[in-house]
C-alpha cells in the first residue's frame, strides 16, 4: 500500500469518535437538503425559457455521467472525509488539500453571503421591513449564520433533523407551488412562450451553465460522513441515484413554472421563486397574503436547513483534512468525544461566514447585486474543486483495480474515463465563466454590458473573486506547511471495504 493511502495517527484516532447514525433515509434527505437549492431557481430563470432547455441538457449530459462515476467511487472508497481522501489517494496530499479547501470554503462563503442575504431579503419583503445595512439587518444575518453552525455542532443523531425536516418541507413547498401554478394557469392563462423562446443560445449557455452546475453538483458530498453511515457501500449508490432524480425534477418543473407565470423582465435572481409564488397565490383570494407570509417563513427555514446540511457535510471533510496533516497541524482535526462532531472546524466556518458577510455588506450595490456576486464566488470555488475531484475518481478506478466495488458502472475503464471527462468538460466551462464572466461572450462577438448584468463594475467583481481565490491558495499553502508534524506520524492502514453483492 502506498504511503499516500495511509491515514495519519491523528486521523486513525479520530475514527473512534465517529458514531454510525446515518441510514439510507438520512443520506437521501441530507443530500436533498444540501443540493436542491431554492436560491438558484430565480438566478437561473433570469435567462428566460432557454434556461429550462439548458437545465434539461445538463440533467441528461452532465448529471447522468457525474452520478454514475461517483456512485461507484463513493461505494468503493467509503472513508470519512470523502472527496479529500479520493484526491489524496489519486494524486497525493497537496492536491487533496487544495480540493478540500475549495470545497469547504464554498459553504461558509455561501451561507454568509448568498443565503444570509436571501433570507434577509425574504423577511424584509414578505414579513417585516429590514433596511439594508441597519442594525436589525446585521443581527438577523449573523443569527442566521450561527443557527446553521449550532446545527452542525450538535451530535449527528440530533443535528441531522434540521436538514432532514427542511428537505421534506422543501419538496412539499415545490409540489404545492407547482399545483397552484396549474390552477393559476387554468384560471388566468400563462405568459406567452413560443418554441423559439426555448432555443439555446451562447449567451444562455455561458450565463446559466455555472449556476446549473452549482445546482447539480454535490451528491457525492455525503461521503464526507461515510464513517458515520451504517452501510455506505450499500446506501451511497442508491442515495445518489434517488437524490439526483429528485433534484432534476425539483429544478426542471419549478423553473418551467416560474417561466409560465412571471414575465422574463420581472424575474429577479434574489426574488425568483417567491416572485412566482406571489403571482399564483392570487387564486386563493383573501387567503393569499397570509399564505404568502407563511410561505416566506417556511422559505427562510428551508434556507437555514440547507446551510446546516452543507455545514454538517463540508466541515467533516475539512476536519479529516486537518487530521490527515493537510490543514494547520492537528488543531482543527479533532472530533468532540461526546458529540462526535468537528466542533473546531464548525466554529471556524461560523467565523469565516461572519467575516465574509461583513465584507460583502461593504460592496457597493443593492441586495440583489451583492447576492449575485457572492453566489458566483461560491460557484467558482465549488466548481474549481471538481477539476481535481473528477480526475481523481477516474484515476482511482485504474489505480486500485482490486478494490471491491459494491456498485460498478457496467462499462470498461476507458468508458468510465469518457463519462468522467464529459463531466469534467462541463465543469471546466462553468469554472471559466464563473471566474471570468463576459470573456467567452466577447470572444464569440456577443455584447456583454457587465455593469448592467451584475450591478457592479467588472473591476469590483474580479477584485472580489480573484482576491478570494488568492487568499484561499495562501491559506491552503500555510495550512499544509503547518501540518508537516501530523503527516510524519502515520497511523493504521485504511481498512478494506467488505465485499458485498453488486448493487443493480
Amino acid at each position: 500500500m502506498t504511503q499516500t493511502n495511509q491515514p495519519t495517527a491523528l486521523a486513525a484516532e479520530q475514527q473512534s469518535h465517529l458514531r454510525k447514525t446515518l441510514r439510507r433515509f438520512d443520506i437521501v434527505f441530507l443530500l436533498i437538503a444540501a443540493v436542491v437549492g431554492l436560491e438558484t431557481l430565480g438566478q437561473v430563470s433570469l435567462y428566460g425559457a432557454e434556461a429550462f432547455t439548458w437545465a434539461l441538457v445538463l440533467a441528461v449530459f452532465f448529471l447522468v455521467p457525474y452520478g454514475l462515476i461517483f456512485a461507484e467511487t463513493g461505494a468503493a472508497f467509503s472513508e470519512e472525509g470523502g472527496a479529500y481522501t479520493w484526491v489524496r489517494d489519486a494524486f497525493g496530499r497537496p492536491a487533496a488539500a487544495v480540493a478540500a479547501i475549495l470545497t469547504w470554503i464554498t459553504q461558509p462563503v455561501w451561507v454568509g453571503g448568498s443565503m444570509a442575504f436571501l433570507a434577509a431579503e425574504t423577511v424584509s419583503t414578505y414579513i417585516t421591513p429590514l433596511e439594508h445595512g441597519s442594525v436589525g439587518d446585521y443581527l438577523f444575518k449573523i443569527v442566521f449564520i450561527w443557527i446553521t453552525v449550532v446545527a452542525a455542532i450538535a451530535s449527528l443523531a440530533k443535528g441531522k433533523w434540521l436538514p432532514t425536516s427542511g428537505a421534506i418541507i422543501k419538496v412539499g413547498l415545490l409540489a404545492f407551488f407547482v399545483l397552484t401554478t396549474i390552477i393559476y394557469a387554468v384560471q388566468h392563462g400563462v405568459v406567452g412562450l413560443s418554441g423559439g423562446d426555448f432555443s439555446p443560445t451562447l449567451l444562455g449557455l455561458f450565463g446559466s451553465v455555472p449556476i446549473l452546475l452549482f445546482a447539480y453538483l454535490g451528491f457525492e458530498s455525503s461521503n464526507s460522513a461515510a464513517g458515520e453511515m451504517e452501510n455506505p457501500a450499500r446506501d451511497v449508490p442508491v442515495s445518489i441515484f434517488r437524490s439526483c432524480a429528485t433534484a432534476a425534477v425539483c429544478y426542471l418543473v419549478p423553473i418551467f413554472a416560474i417561466l409560465l407565470v412571471v414575465p422574463s423582465d420581472d424575474i429577479t435572481g434574489i426574488g425568483g421563486l417567491l416572485d412566482a409564488v406571489g403571482t399564483v397565490y392570487s387564486v386563493y383570494g383573501a387567503a393569499a397574503e397570509p399564505l404568502l407570509t407563511l410561505t416566506a417563513v417556511v422559505f427562510v427555514y428551508i434556507l437555514m436547513s440547507q446551510g446546516a446540511a452543507w455545514m454538517i457535510i463540508s466541515d467533516r471533510m475539512q476536519a479529516m483534512t486537518a487530521a490527515d496533516g493537510a490543514f494547520f497541524g492537528g488543531f482543527f482535526g479533532r472530533f468532540h468525544e461526546g458529540l462526535g462532531t468537528p466542533v473546531r472546524v464548525n466554529m471556524l466556518s461560523g467565523v469565516v461566514a461572519t467575516v465574509f458577510l461583513l465584507v460583502a455588506m461593504q460592496v457597493t450595490g443593492d441586495g440583489a447585486s451583492i447576492f449575485g456576486v457572492v453566489l458566483t464566488i461560491s460557484i467558482s470555488t465549488f466548481l474549481l474543486s471538481y477539476l481535481l475531484v473528477i480526475p481523481a475518481a477516474i484515476r482511482l478506478r485504474t489505480r486500485y483495480p482490486d478494490r471491491p466495488r459494491p456498485f460498478r458502472v457496467p462499462v470498461s475503464d476507458r468508458g468510465f474515463a469518457v463519462l468522467g471527462w464529459i463531466a469534467f468538460a462541463w465543469v471546466l466551462l462553468g469554472s471559466w465563466v464563473a471566474v471570468f464572466p463576459g470573456t467567452l461572450e466577447r470572444l464569440f462577438g456577443e455584447a456583454y454590458p457587465f455593469k448592467e448584468y451584475w450591478g457592479v463594475s467588472q473591476g469590483t467583481f474580479e477584485a472580489f473573486t480573484l482576491g478570494t481565490l488568492a487568499c484561499l491558495l495562501l491559506l491552503c499553502a500555510v495550512g499544509y506547511a503547518r501540518g508537516a508534524r501530523v503527516r510524519a506520524e502515520v497511523g493504521a492502514p485504511v481498512p478494506s471495504v467488505p465485499t458485498e453483492e453488486p448493487t443493480r
